[in-house]
């Protein structure tokens, strides 16, 4: 059988992935097709078609007669998706436990204290692609290719948001210690309790993204104070 090189488009869908995980393409940019076609020597046929990609998955929306974008999260989608992230992976959670092995554990206890080191420093972008790790891992462990896909659609979206639940104070020795609580499950074999606690890690990603958007709108409807310019020329400041 012969190897078939993969279709440009989907190199290039690929390639774009990683640029609006990257913020390279911010969450509401408009897509200049033929500035990104020239920056990636493409035609923009290759470009449009995989646009179309990602705009399947949910990473960008085409607008007749305005372009494409790239998409948004509004609060109403967090608080539909993260409730089925919670279900989807505490499943995930429930069948690793029953199915992990000691050489599974073992890689797992690796990655865990490489988040720990990660968290102590306070290394978001760190951290995150770690736990990314950790999620996807877990994911494989447990080995149902259904549910994989279900998950691993919507955390495509969900990377639109990229590690925004990271910045509340506190928040990443919070997400470790989760980590570390369903890891012990894990190890313990303990399906229900590995599944209720990813359950629960899911939904504090969410209550931290709502503080999150209540302080940037509480900061945002604050009063702005000037200083007095009259006041600083009297005291003889430039």
């Amino acid at each position: 059988m012969r190897i078939v090189q993969q279709a440009l488009y989907l190199e290039v869908a690929n390639r774009m992935r990683g640029m609006i995980d990257a913020h390279a393409l911010v969450p509401g940019a408009w897509i200049d097709e033929s500035t990104l076609a020239a920056q990636l020597g493409i035609s923009r046929t290759p470009l449009r078609e995989a646009l179309k990609v990602l705009a399947a998955e949910g990473l960008v929306r085409l607008e007749p007669r305005r372009g494409c974008f790239v998409n948004e999260l509004s609060e109403r989608d967090l608080d539909e998706i993260f409730p089925l992230m919670a279900l989807l992976e505490g499943r995930c959670a429930y069948e690793a436990a029953r199915n992990a092995t000691a050489q599974d554990l073992e890689a797992l206890e690796g990655l865990h204290a490489e988040l720990a080191r990660h968290a102590g420093t306070g290394d978001i972008d760190a951290y995150y692609e770690t736990n990314f790790r950790i999620h996807e891992a877990i994911q494989r462990l447990a080995g149902n290719r259904w549910l994989s896909g279900l998950i691993s659609d919507l955390r495509k979206v969900l990377r639109l948001s990229r590690h925004k639940s990271l910045k509340l104070p506190g928040r990443i020795q919070e997400s470790c210690a989760e980590h570390l609580s369903i890891f012990s499950a894990l190890k313990a074999h303990d399906p229900e309790g590995a599944e209720a606690l990813m359950k629960t890690h899911l939904l504090r990603q969410r209550a931290a993204l709502t503080a999150l958007g209540r302080t940037a709108r509480a900061e945002a409807a604050a009063p702005h104070v000037f200083p007095n310019v009259s006041s600083r020329t009297k005291a003889g400041t430039p």
